[in-house]
């Protein structure tokens, strides 16, 4: 299990946060519980089984929604 904190470019609603939420929870692999959008630091957290996912994939569901990604930071479990 890994556990990634993607920077994202600000958020201009709090809409914008479940339709993040939904996409990132959608993928196979991640932790659906672990999904957290913080609003104000435009940042998401998210645990997943790199077997399943990855990284990539997971930013790539955000960057379909039309949203920025800055930068991702992964850590290994």
């Amino acid at each position: 299990m890994s556990h990634a904190v993607i920077q994202l470019e600000t958020l201009g609603c709090p809409s914008c946060m479940q339709k993040i939420e939904n996409a990132v929870k959608a993928l196979d692999g991640v932790d659906k519980d672990s999904v957290k959008v913080m609003f104000n630091a435009s940042r998401v957290k998210v645990d997943f089984n790199d077997a399943d996912v990855n990284i990539e994939a997971i930013e790539n569901s955000i960057v379909k929604l039309g949203y920025g990604v800055i930068r991702s930071r992964v850590k290994s479990a």
